[in-house]
């Protein structure tokens, strides 16, 4: 399930969350880093550990550019954070 969550005071902002169900049954909160995903309700996903401070109960993230994720197209800088390409040299 993909949703957007609002963080803890006194910031402001649609957090994008989805509810993953790892493969040992468990389900957890995983924070969507990055500008747009492409995450729909059946995405297989690589998550990782590390909370986000201002959203209560959401301790991992998942990993951009890896399996049904993809990375964010475009990106200059932190590439390796977000999966995104090495962009095309003049």
């Amino acid at each position: 399930r993909v949703s957007t969550r609002t963080p803890k005071k006194p910031n402001s902002a649609l957090r994008k969350i989805a509810k993953v169900r790892l493969s040992n049954r468990h389900d957890i909160f995983a924070h969507i880093p990055g500008e747009g995903h492409n995450s729909q309700e059946h995405s297989i996903v690589l998550v990782r550990g590390g909370r986000v401070k201002d959203s209560p109960g959401v301790k991992s993230h998942r990993i951009r550019g890896v399996k049904d994720l993809l990375g964010i197209p475009d990106r200059r800088k932190g590439r390796s954070k977000y999966g995104a390409e090495r962009p095309k040299s003049k």
